[in-house]
Order: C-alpha cells, then structure tokens, then sequence
C-alpha cells in the first residue's frame, strides 16, 4: 500500500463501505457485554442454572474468537461483498433468534452461531480500513473503528441493563435489527462485486485451520470456566489445558513452515507490528477486565441493579463519543506515539484512583475516574493501531487485521479469568487478615457483639441466643465486605499496573514514516 497525499479525497461510496462495516464490528462487540448484562434475566426465564448459565457468553465468545483468524482467508475464497454481507444477515437473523430461544441447549447453539457471524465484522471492518483507504485518511478510519473496540464494551452494560429493566431482556437482542438492515444497505451499496475463488479452498492451510480452532476454543473454555472449576484442581481444566497448548504450539509450527498459511505470524517480527500486539492485547485485559470488574463492585458492594451499573458505566462510554472525532487531528499535529502514551497514562491512571476504596465508594466517587478512562481509551486506540499497521503490504492485511483484533479479545478473556482468580484470592487474604483480631477473648469483640444483640433484641427478634447468633453473622458479614472492597481496591491495581506495561510497549514503538501531520513526517 503505498503513502499518499494528505490532500487525496476518498470517494463517497468507499466511505460508505467504512462506516457500514464499522457500524457491524460495533454490533458485534456489543453483543458480548449487552448480554452479560442481563445474564440474570436471560438464565432465569429459560430454565438455566447460574454455573451452565455462563455458557450463554461462553458460546458466542469462543465462535467469534475461533472466526476471527480465518476472516482474511475466507474473504478472498468467497470475496469480501459476498462474506461480508453474507455474515451480516445471519447475524442479524441468529440475534433475533435468540430472543425465541426457550432452554439453555438452543440458546447455547443461536449464541455460538451469532458469535460465529459476528465475528466476521470485527477484522472485516479492520481489513477494509487498512485497504480501501490511502494512508493519511486512515487514522479516520481507525477512529471510527475505536467506537466499536473501545466504546461499544463501555456502553454495552449501560444499553442492556437500561433494556433488560425497562422492556425485558429479549430486547437486548431486538436492538441489533434497525441498526443491523442500515448496515446491510450501506455494504450492499458500496461494496464492490468481485469473482469467488473457490479454487483456495483445495489449497487451503486446513491443518493450521484445524489446530488453531482446537486450541483457540480449548483456551477459551479454560479461560471461561477455570476460576468456576478450581483451574487445575479440576481435570477437565487440566485436559482442556493440555490440548489448548498442544494445538497452538502445532498451529504456530504449522504457520511458520507452509507455503501458504493461514496466519503471516511473521508478521509479529516486525517491531512495531510485534509491539503494537503486545500493548493491543494489554489493553484487551484492561478494556474488558475493567468493565467486568466495576459492575461486581456495584452489585455485590453497592447493590446497585442493572440499569444502575449501567448509568455509572455510562460515563466511560460517552467521553468517547465527543472525544474520538478529534483524535485524528492529534495524530496530524502531534507524535502518534505521544497520543498513545497520553492515553495510555490517562488510562492506567484511571484504575489507580480506584485503590484506596471504601464502603462509601459509589457512582459519585467513581465519576472521575471514569471520565478519565474514557478519555484514556479514546486517545490510544486509533493511533496504535494506525502504528502497529503502518507498513503492512495489502497482501498481509488480512493477517494483521486478524492478529491484531484477535490478540485483544484474548487480552480480554485472559483479563476477566485473571480478575476473577485475583479478586477471590485477594478477598481470602484479607478476610484471613481481618478475621485474626476478631475474638471473643478481646473487649472490643464483646462488646460490640453486645450492642447488636441489643440492636436484634430491640428490632422484633425475641431469643437472646437468635440474636447473638445474627449479631456474629453480622460481624462476619461486614468483615467479608470490608475483605471484598480491600481486595477491589488491590484488582484496579492490577489493571492499571497491566496498562503501564503497555505503556512500556509503546515507548518501543518506532516513529512509522507513513502516517501523515506531526505523526508521520
């Protein structure tokens, strides 16, 4: 792809074709968090225990996790218009059939079909940035892609829990038909027609397609379902562990030795392309490990319901929405490095003002905080990505477009297992902690045990030894949520000391001569 004039106009149409495939890579990644959302809702009206439950998610993350990487190859044997489009309607028509679904076995199969369609727009919408627009309109581009990667999760608790409240949880998934018909239209009208090339399919890398579907839904479900299944005290995780890392470690051998793979991993090499991985996959871990934790803060701490969590979400959402416009501007008067490292503070900076937390610490507190991530995210993402693809040759978009959009839902995935694990061991410590002091040889724990027992006794409870019985549990209770407030404190932590790694990684990043204004020349 060679540099062009900052001057050079983009015809309408292609743009077109931008904003309808960035319009579906939204959709897409919304639908992870939407219906995370309602989880609650979803399991209690079709029958669905809160452990199987979980696979309501599981399902449509580990199809669009194993699609994601075969996009680019797909693409060429069917072309992009026909894929595209092709995808886009199924799932449209598998989002309004989960709303139908009535037990956990149908919606487990809608959802990983969905999962499996929409996992298609995201690199697509990546791939048709990088091709279809010169050089200096790209950081455009990519802007608009970073409504869907980094505003989308942000604002999907807020979409859902508002739906799920107000109307009922089916609607989380009826909200995907108008924006859904306007995106086919757009593809359909911009898009230009070209042959199929069924002939690749005989060529294709199918051992590398087999190994890394294994391994990639393998590693999924341990990330998934791990903290639930005491990691590697189970043997399920074990095995699952075991043929993951196989799988991979073959897929990545395969890829390095084919003629014709299904992955340029070679790619990786490349310093700012290998760099720009590392920090997009960190980033990964932050995004939706930051929008997992918050709402367990404000459900189990708070108890906030979930049009309430999705209001104080909202305010990581919406900055992105004022701010993203301009960030292409930034890159033409500044550095593109500099936007991200301003970014990347802001964002790491964002978790840091979470970690002295206490009872009192709610959607007033969180305010800042919030506002200040959103502006943190705005500002990092479009111009890594314009550096991380800056260079790559039209016959690798493919490849980098799928690494890239792949690395950050596994970043995601690993964050959410991670958190889950951090956050339980972290409120053993402090529990333990806590609990020590606590005796009923120590004056202090007397009396205050007294003064519930009189707090019971004087609030309709009749028995003596009942109310000291709840004056106990009481203790205990408040202990457990001063442990669980300690250990959130200690899991924003980790977020934000996860993002100044990946400010690390950006400092390695070399200035690309292909981006246009302060960035590029």
């Amino acid at each position: 792809m060679e540099t062009v004039e900052t001057g050079q106009t983009v015809p309408l149409k292609t743009w077109i074709a931008v904003v309808g495939a960035t319009l579906g890579a939204f959709m897409a990644i919304l639908n992870i968090q939407i219906v995370n959302a309602s989880l609650a809702d979803i399991q209690g009206a079709i029958g669905a225990g809160i452990d199987d439950g979980g696979w309501i998610s599981t399902s449509y993350l580990v199809a669009e996790i194993i699609v994601i990487p075969l996009t680019g190859w797909l693409a060429r044997v069917f072309s992009l218009r026909r894929y595209l489009i092709v995808n886009a309607a199924l799932f449209l028509v598998f989002s309004i059939a989960c709303a139908f679904a009535r037990d956990l076995g149908q919606m487990i199969v809608l959802r990983a079909i969905q999962g499996f369609s929409g996992g298609v727009l995201i690199p697509m919408a990546f791939t048709i940035i990088i091709t279809m627009l010169p050089k200096a309109k790209q950081p455009v581009g990519l802007a608009l892609f970073a409504l869907s990667a980094t505003f989308a999760p942000s604002i999907g608790p807020t979409i859902g829990g508002y739906l799920t409240e107000n109307w009922g949880w089916q609607y989380i998934f009826y909200v995907n038909l108008v924006p859904g018909l306007v995106m086919l239209g757009m593809l359909a009208a911009s898009l230009e027609k070209s042959p199929m090339q069924l002939g690749l399919l005989r060529k294709g890398d199918w051992p590398g397609i087999a190994t890394m579907a294994i391994g990639l839904a393998a590693l999924q479900t341990v990330l998934e379902e791990g903290n639930k299944e005491d990691w590697f005290g189970s043997p399920y995780i074990v095995r699952l562990s075991v043929v993951a890392a196989v799988s991979l470690v073959l897929f990545i051998v395969i890829e390095l030795t084919a003629r014709e793979p299904l992955l340029n991993l070679r790619l990786l090499l490349r310093r700012n392309f290998g760099f720009g991985i590392v920090a997009n996959f960190l980033m990964g871990f932050a995004l939706y490990g930051s929008v997992f934790v918050l709402p367990q803060y404000l459900s189990r701490i708070q108890g906030y319901n979930s049009e309430q969590i999705g209001f104080v979400l909202a305010w990581t959402g919406l900055p992105q929405l004022i701010l993203i416009p301009f960030v292409p501007r930034l890159m033409q008067r500044f550095d593109a490095r500099l936007v991200i490292g301003v970014g990347f503070v802001l964002f790491a900076a964002s978790n840091f003002l979470n970690i002295f937390m206490t009872a009192d610490y709610a959607a007033d507190q969180l305010l800042w905080p919030n506002i200040v991530r959103a502006v943190g995210q705005a500002l990092a993402f479009a111009p890594l990505s314009a550096i991380a693809t800056a260079g790559i040759e039209r016959e690798n978009a493919g490849s980098a477009s799928s690494l890239f959009n792949m690395m950050r839902n596994l970043g995601g995935a690993v964050g959410i297992a991670a958190l889950q694990t951090f956050l339980a061991k972290r409120e053993q410590f402090h529990s333990n902690i806590l609990t020590a002091p606590v005796s009923l040889f120590d004056e202090e724990t007397r009396i205050r045990i007294a003064k519930l027992t009189s707090y019971f006794l004087s609030h309709g409870i009749a028995d003596p030894v009942t109310a000291g019985h709840k004056a106990v549990v009481a203790i205990g209770a408040a202990i457990r949520k001063q442990a669980f407030i300690m250990a959130f404190s200690d899991t924003f932590f980790l977020l934000g000391a996860a993002l100044v790694i990946a400010l690390v990684a950006c400092l390695l990043l070399r200035k690309p001569g292909q981006l246009a204004g302060g960035g590029g020349h």
